[in-house]
């Protein structure tokens, strides 16, 4: 696995997107890949929970009826923690502050979670 590609999407990320404090993939069990954290954050405390709030999405969209899940996101009043599927695979994980645009990051990860899936899948 090219863990250093998949450090340099996640800070080109972070560079490309205001607000954005820390980043990181896990597996979807919840292990951690890589991060590209500051030393406040426990990366893999994160993956972990991550991962555990991503089943539970999947589990809602599913009964909801709403086709396949792609992203939650949990905001807090000093910031933002955004989780996303990659290619059932993996997830990537977004922590920003509280002027992080939402909308800008959605828009921003389509692209780098494409890149990170195709990263994993050439392993």
């Amino acid at each position: 696995m090219d863990r250093d590609a998949l450090a340099a999407e996640l800070n080109a990320l972070r560079r490309r997107v205001n607000g954005v404090t820390d980043t990181l993939v896990a597996g979807v069990d919840g292990l951690l890949i890589v991060a590209d954290t500051e030393d406040r954050i426990d990366p893999d405390s994160v993956s972990a929970l991550a991962a555990a709030h991503l089943g539970l999405a999947h589990t809602t969209a599913a009964t909801i009826g709403q086709g396949a899940f792609r992203q939650a996101v949990v905001r807090s009043s000093g910031g933002y923690l955004a989780v996303y599927s990659v290619d059932r695979l993996a997830l990537m994980v977004v922590l920003g502050d509280e002027g992080l645009d939402i909308g800008r990051l959605h828009h921003a990860s389509l692209p780098t979670i494409e890149r990170i899936g195709s990263i994993l899948t050439a392993c």
